[in-house]
């Protein structure tokens, strides 16, 4: 089917993004693409790069290619009169040219797919681009996942890989941050690579303050706040692991404790259960890879800087530690420096018991 479009106010990107399967897609902007920067290293990429730059841009080729078709059919023209080849009356040049046009249109168009693909990858990483797909995320044009206990949370399309043609686009669901195919089988034909590996991850650190967790989720951890106090009065903490640690930080290390996996943790991982007993771990039927969804109930267990600093006072700066440091430093070199002259004292303690000074090994004194 051709993108070309026939109306005057639809452009191709706008054409290419509303068929079917390609939902995910934004529309990048013209002046990303006619800036060169931003198509730096494409042109070895995609073959008849000029040409499928043109067909995204919506941009005429050139006279100069038409008067080069000219003359090639004029010199094709009287190459057959020198060689005596007859044409049918009905023999037109304006068909010989439409069917070699044809012949060419579909692989511009193919270029210009994956041309347009290479692009958007970069434009969703940029500024405006991410503002466009936020726009999506928010409406739910990607998805929900299809997880039960991430309890619908929305997904962005994200690829595998960055090399067109390896693998399809997946859904990446921040919940669980885990990445599923998505349901509907018109977008298994959509490369993963125009989306890339790095978008997926980076529009949660631009926008940190969207609540990845439902309103399900929100509402149930409500409850089991509620429920928590409510039980913590006559029972201790350790004896409910449900209730949150205390002293749980809103940030760390600049990102929004409550989308830290909202779907994973205590609560969130599925216990296969026959008549009410849980199945041991060791059966053959029980569950494997069970620590990939936990989830520490204390968050200050993840500040990993934190804890470096809250064992060194001095912040690394001075003080006693230093010193002992120091010490230890000095107490290698000498060690060091002893087994580098030990051979040398071996050598010259070796050295008069030998009659011969040529003979190390002292062989003649033995003979």
């Amino acid at each position: 089917m051709s993108l070309l479009s026939d109306g005057a106010g639809e452009t191709w990107i706008s054409s290419y993004c509303s068929l079917m399967g390609h939902e995910y897609f934004a529309e990048v902007s013209e002046e990303f693409i006619e800036d060169d920067f931003n198509l730096t290293g494409l042109g070895s990429q995609v073959p008849l790069y000029k040409e499928a730059l043109e067909l995204i841009l919506d941009v005429e080729p050139d006279s100069e290619d038409e008067d080069d078709e000219e003359e090639e059919d004029e010199y094709e023209e009287d190459e057959d009169i020198v060689l005596g080849d007859e044409r049918s009356p009905d023999y037109k040049k304006a068909d010989r040219k439409h069917s070699r046009v044809a012949s060419d249109l579909s692989v511009i168009e193919s270029s210009g797919e994956l041309l347009y693909g290479l692009i958007h990858q970069r434009y969703i990483t940029s500024r405006q681009g991410m503002q466009q797909m936020l726009e999506k995320y928010q409406l739910q044009h990607f998805g929900s996942c299809p997880r039960v206990l991430c309890g619908g949370c929305k997904v962005l399309p994200v690829g595998r890989s960055d090399i067109p043609g390896v693998d399809t686009v997946k859904l990446y669901c921040p919940s669980c941050q885990d990445i599923y195919t998505p349901p509907n089988s018109r977008f298994q034909s959509v490369d993963g690579a125009f989306f890339g590996t790095t978008f997926g991850c980076l529009f949660f650190m631009t926008f940190p303050e969207l609540d990845v967790a439902s309103k399900t989720d929100s509402a149930t951890n409500a409850l089991a706040g509620s429920n928590a106090r409510r039980t913590s009065l006559n029972t201790p903490s350790s004896a409910n692991p449900s209730q949150p640690a205390p002293n749980q930080p809103t940030q760390l290390n600049g990102f929004m404790v409550a989308n830290l996996a909202p779907g994973l943790g205590h609560g969130k991982i599925y216990e296969p259960r026959i008549y009410g007993f849980k199945v041991a771990e060791r059966a053959r039927s029980g569950p494997r890879m069970k620590w990939l969804r936990m989830k520490p109930q204390d968050i200050n267990e993840l500040d990993e800087t934190g804890i470096y600093h809250s064992g060194r006072p001095d912040n690394g700066l001075g003080g006693d530690e230093d010193e002992e440091d120091q010490g230890d430093r000095d107490a290698a070199l000498t060690v060091i420096n002893q087994r580098k002259k030990a051979p040398i004292r071996r050598r010259r303690v070796a050295a008069p018991h030998s009659t011969d000074p040529m003979d190390t090994n002292g062989d003649k004194a033995g003979k």
